[in-house]
């Protein structure tokens, strides 16, 4: 049998190192780069489809800790899909629909970090720098990922500190500079059916899923029994706070249609009436710590999932003559990845794809809990059926608008999630008995 890695480093994270991951991963997507799609769904009700998606999290997370408490493990969700399914092609396509909405999400944050760097500069003409500064983060964030654990844990800590004090002296000093008044929030929603409100949610639903990398390291969280669900809930609490206080500033400081003219940049817009120029730097430096953190606690987590998922012999594994182990090799496939998507694609689409393929995969997790594990994890059957409706309903909502706006979203989406399940379905038929197959050794031939 091939030797398989499960765990590099066990109990090489402590509790609130996990709670640092989680909520670098979150606000890295979640504010800077979610805000403006989300205002131009929801219109003056922006703010309320934070909050209203950090409760459709809340319940999704659910599942998640449950699992976790049972079976903590550095695969976290290809594992909990394998215990609930098998392995079979629900968990590879599953696992994978995970994987990619994650490689998406870096690419999302990539191209967020080349936005806002260039509002420093005058190169509105220079598009290209988007995707070019994007690719430079990601393989800045290799060179990071290839440090220890422990040095992961101390930068990611550090740089939660630094992101959740930056985002509290946004949104309290831009409330301040305006006297508190909310000239684009109220309580009547302006042109804002019930469809778009919900689609604007499920992309506020990206700005939480950054939790899932906290069950992805289980394996190396120390008492991650306790700690995962603990982590999980303290991540979601602080991130709705923020996301919340800093949409209100947002709306304090800029109208709707500033905010949606300004989508891909606009907390460093929405700085400029209260703060000036000095404001707009401040708000671009700490972009840029945002959202490099960001990535860098994504790709640890995800590289590890997919090492998971590949020592399992769900996924096709070649070393291509690469050194090092298992694990150096799937942060190189996860980093190579997401370039890919940074430079072909643009904000909004990536976003939108990033979204379908998680909630997806999400409904798919609870469904598997469900039905095959709810008693052996103790689950309550009411909140795993309220999971699963809200993610229904979420997505039929975005789906729908999506149709309405921009339909090759739609199909990229359909078509993507059918070649995943084909692949998924082709490989498993090729290798069904494959267990000694020598190229999923953990050492580079």
């Amino acid at each position: 049998m091939a030797r398989h890695e499960h765990s590099n480093d066990k109990d090489s994270l402590s509790l609130w190192g996990a709670v640092s991951m989680g909520t670098g991963v979150m606000i890295g997507a979640g504010i800077f780069a979610l805000t403006g799609q989300i205002a131009e769904l929801a219109g003056t009700w922006f703010p309320l489809a934070f909050f209203v998606a950090a409760v459709v999290a809340g319940f999704s997370a659910y599942s998640y800790v449950k699992m976790a408490q049972k079976y903590p493990s550095a695969g976290g969700i290809a594992m909990f899909l394998k215990k609930a399914y098998g392995r079979g092609l629900m968990t590879g396509a599953c696992a994978l629909l995970m994987y990619f909405s994650m490689v998406i999400n870096e690419s999302l944050v990539a191209r967020t970090f080349g936005t806002y760097v260039l509002q420093v500069f005058d190169a509105k003409d220079a598009d290209w720098l988007i995707p070019a500064l994007g690719v430079g983060l990601l393989l800045f964030t290799f060179l990071i990922n290839i440090l220890s654990n422990r040095f992961i844990q101390t930068f990611s800590f550090a740089m939660a500190f630094v992101k959740i004090a930056g985002l509290a002296a946004l949104a309290i000093g831009g409330l301040w500079a305006t006297g508190w008044s909310f000239k684009s929030v109220s309580v009547e929603p302006q042109e804002t059916g019930i469809a778009s409100f919900l689609g604007a949610v499920a992309l506020g639903i990206l700005g939480y899923k950054g939790f899932t990398t906290i069950t992805n390291s289980g394996g190396e969280l120390k008492d991650a029994k306790k700690n995962v669900g603990r982590a999980i809930v303290f991540s979601i609490s602080i991130c709705v706070v923020l996301y919340v206080s800093v949409a209100l500033a947002v709306g304090a400081n800029l109208s709707i249609e500033e905010i949606v003219s300004a989508k891909d940049y606009s907390l460093a817009e929405a700085s400029r009436p209260a703060f000036g120029q000095y404001g707009v730097w401040f708000t671009v430096g700490f972009a840029i710590i945002a959202t490099v953190s960001g990535v860098i606690a994504s790709v640890f987590a995800v590289s590890r999932m997919l090492k998971m998922l590949t020592s399992m012999q769900l996924v096709p594994h070649r070393h291509f003559k690469l050194p090092g182990n298992l694990q150096r090799h799937t942060l190189v496939y996860t980093v190579a990845s997401a370039m890919l998507l940074t430079v072909f694609f643009d904000l909004s689409r990536i976003a939108s794809l990033g979204a379908v393929f998680y909630i997806v995969m999400d409904i798919c997790i609870h469904w598997g809990v469900f039905k095959h594990l709810r008693k052996e994890v103790g689950a309550n059957a009411w909140v795993l059926i309220t999971a699963m409706i809200l993610d229904v309903v979420v997505l039929g909502a975005f789906l729908w608008v999506k149709a309405e706006s921009d339909m090759l979203v739609v199909w990229i989406s359909l078509i993507g999630l059918a070649l995943v399940f084909a692949a998924e379905k082709w490989f498993l038929k090729m290798h069904e008995y494959d267990e000694d197959d020598p190229h999923y050794s953990t050492e580079a031939e």
